[in-house]
């Protein structure tokens, strides 16, 4: 086998890089999946590495799948013997092995995003908190931003400097005891958890760290500190800890992702080799050298000069609209003028945005004119209300302890079973220090209602509903020890009433065949020998992401946001929202290290292109309730005009813009009003807009002009006609 026929002079140095560190700059485009993919087969092929000896992570499961069905090429079934996953996915393996030793249960279930909000929600009340006061996803953000720094509850309560962070620290730590009650770890616990486990148990330590003789990272900057801590204490033995990433497409700060990592990585690695992917096999040169321009201002970042011998290509089109209406009407009818030419199928097109909130115009354009799209992130698969239900059936199933899942089948299919009475159980459970699921065993064992604990004084009825209903689980329980995942899905069903409820029920034929389109999912995991089917179907369904589940070869145009767009390829992309307040969004004035971020952002979805590039934006745009004037964005002066169609135009509207805004009110004088000297970041409030961020100021003739973020619209006032004043 010839490992190099397909590599390029860099691609070859970096696979052939193989002792201590290494630091691989991968440009967009530049082919890194195939480096890394050829790199493992150099160390088994070549080296003669065993595969069980070789940890390659990745950040995404379409990620890993890529990456191991092109080892299969190479290898054949040595694949089998790697360890490739996501880090959340190797963590949680690792857990299921030697979670034991720090009195884990290897049963546990990982809670996904909505079943952490159900915990929350719990876990607000019990510390006499209201869920509709403190918003559960913010408490959620600020745990995981704890976590992500390694922080228990208690070292967070310490670091509090803030009232609502004195908040979280109390909803942390009710929050970690229910997760330990319900045996249930979210997805910030997976990394956590591993590396409490390698730092209080030495031994499991040492026997991964002598296993793993080489390590690969994928998307290195976009790891956060529990991830670096995990590859540097695995890897600190041999030291041949390979990271590729770049720089200037580190965009999920908000994921607590830290950009010093890929940065730094040459101080904690003094004895790095670095070597730089360069050329771009994607894109044309000019969608090269327009990205190239963009990112150029940012300083947080490692210089590179992408190229590639592809064609000069189209120059990007700037497109400027009047409304968001009409921007997604353009958007349609352009992908329908170049697919009538016969350039390009629909399935070519991807339409990306910064904000979820700018898909609603989009559909509606879409479907107006009957055009077909699928929308990433619309209410995924694995979010929809049938499939959650089956899940926790089948999470109850693997560890009963598991009170956010058993809450919510209890009575669904409907047994009569109401709040008050889940109330009761509740509190009874709590009163005996046990969890529900005791508790329900507990009650299906008495006998002619006598209890010494003091049993709630449920009816015959609801007695023999819930004592039916934990039957039922351990009836699944104990078939689960015996039955491929297949016919235990097939059994749940059944005895559960599930397809006549659904059925019976709004949208039910719909709702019926995404309830078989699982059960196709868990028919990938029938050969495994029971329970371990059970336990690697939940896993995989607990993990999945939303791109994982972009199907290839659908003739339809893509709809997706900027964020989820990273990986993906499209030959045409256009990028809605260009203006100042969207992107960058208007939570990044005033702050340089997000403005950058921002950068990055469109860089990546610049880049996303193989063909074309649109970048459009609305004159005029309504947000939050609100129609206002629009700023183009900022990026757009970064742009050579000669790379653009179109340009200079929005420099034209931008004067217009102005005009607009300063039409209205009454003037008073600049000598005569006491005008507050404002800078860049300060907040200021306005009679009619409300609290806003000062985005820039500039003198113009006798005044002074301000752009200034409110609450999403961004407006440009002259400060004589605004009256504006300055927070203290």
């Amino acid at each position: 086998m010839d490992i190099f026929s397909e590599l390029n002079p860099a691609q070859r140095e970096a696979v052939e890089a193989i002792s201590g560190p290494v630091l691989i700059i991968a440009g967009p485009g530049s082919g890194k999946t195939g480096v890394i993919t050829h790199r493992v087969a150099y160390l088994i092929k070549v080296c003669g590495v065993s595969p069980h000896r070789i940890m390659a992570v990745t950040f995404t499961n379409k990620a890993a799948r890529e990456m191991k069905s092109r080892l299969e090429q190479l290898l054949g079934a040595l694949v089998r013997d790697l360890t490739l996953g996501t880090f959340h996915a190797i963590c949680a393996r690792i857990l299921r092995l030697e979670g034991k030793k720090v009195g884990l249960d290897p049963h546990f279930v990982i809670y996904d995003e909505e079943d952490q909000i159900s915990l929350l929600k719990r876990s607000l009340q019990e510390v006499g908190l209201d869920p509709k006061q403190y918003a559960p996803r913010a408490i959620s953000s600020g745990i995981s931003a704890a976590k992500s720094r390694l922080l228990s509850p208690k070292d967070f309560q310490k670091r509090s400097h803030s009232y609502f962070e004195e908040v979280v620290g109390r909803v942390y730590e009710q929050y970690q005891q229910a997760l330990t009650q319900s045996n249930a770890l979210d997805f910030d616990d997976l990394l956590v958890k591993t590396v409490e486990l390698f730092r209080g148990k030495s031994e499991v330590l040492a026997k991964y760290q002598q296993r793993y003789l080489h390590i690969q990272v994928d998307e290195f900057q976009d790891t956060n500190l529990v991830q670096y801590e995990l590859i540097k204490k695995i890897g600190d033995k041999y030291r041949n800890i390979c990271v590729v990433g770049d720089p200037d497409q580190s965009i999920y700060s908000w994921r607590f992702a830290d950009l010093r990592n890929i940065l730094s990585f040459e101080k904690d690695y003094p004895e790095a080799k670095v070597v730089l992917l360069e050329q771009n096999y994607r894109s044309t040169k000019t969608i090269l050298e327009v990205a190239s321009s963009l990112i150029s201002a940012n300083q947080q970042r490692k210089p590179k000069d992408l190229w590639t011998s592809n064609e000069t290509g189209e120059l990007t089109n700037v497109i400027e609209t009047y409304t968001e209406q009409e921007e997604a009407q353009f958007v349609v009818s352009e992908i329908e003028r170049l697919v009538g030419e016969g350039a390009f199928k629909r399935g070519d097109f991807a339409v990306m945005y910064r904000t979820n909130a700018q898909s609603r115009a989009l559909e509606e354009a879409f479907i107006r004119y009957g055009v077909p799209y699928r929308l990433v992130a619309g209410t995924r698969f694995y979010a929809r209300r049938e499939i959650k239900d089956m899940i926790a059936c089948f999470k109850l199933t693997q560890n009963p302890y598991d009170t956010v899942s058993l809450l919510r089948i209890i009575n669904v299919p409907g047994r009569g079973i109401g709040e008050r009475t889940l109330s009761e159980l509740s509190n009874w459970a709590k009163s005996l220090g046990i969890s529900q699921y005791e508790a329900l065993k507990h009650l299906s064992q008495l006998k002619g209602g006598n209890d010494e604990r003091g049993y709630p004084s449920f009816n015959q009825r609801t007695r023999g509903a819930l004592v039916g209903f934990i039957n039922l689980i351990e009836e699944f329980r104990s078939q689960s020890r015996k039955l491929n995942l297949v016919d235990l899905f097939d059994l749940v069903i059944k005895k559960t009433g599930y397809k006549e409820y659904i059925l019976n029920g709004l949208d039910g034929e719909e709702r019926w065949e995404n309830v078989l389109e699982l059960r196709t999912v868990a028919g990938e995991y029938r050969d495994l020998p029971p329970p371990q089917g059970l336990a690697a179907f939940l896993e995989g369904v607990t993990l999945v992401s939303d791109v994982d589940g972009l199907e290839e070869g659908v003739d339809a145009a893509v709809l997706i946001t900027l964020h989820q767009a990273k990986g993906l390829e499209f030959p045409v992309v256009f990028i809605v929202g260009m203006e100042d307040g969207l992107l960058p969004h208007f939570k990044s004035f005033g702050a340089p290290e997000q403005m950058e971020e921002e950068r990055r952002l469109c860089y990546v979805g610049i880049t996303r292109a193989k063909k074309l590039v649109y970048l459009v934006r609305a004159f005029r745009r309504s947000l939050i309730g609100s129609s206002s004037v629009s700023i183009p964005s900022r990026f757009l002066k970064d742009i050579p005009h000669h790379l653009v169609s179109g340009g200079g135009l929005w420099e034209e509207k931008e004067n217009l813009v102005a005009q607009s805004l300063y039409s209205w009110g009454e003037r008073t004088p600049a000598s005569s009003f006491n005008t507050p000297e404002l800078k860049d970041g300060d907040h200021v409030h306005h009679v009619q807009f409300g609290d806003g961020v000062v985005v820039s100021t500039k003198p113009v003739k006798d005044d002074v002009e301000v752009v200034v973020a409110f609450n999403g619209a961004v407006k440009k006032l002259l400060v004589s006609y605004a009256k504006l004043e300055k927070a203290v």
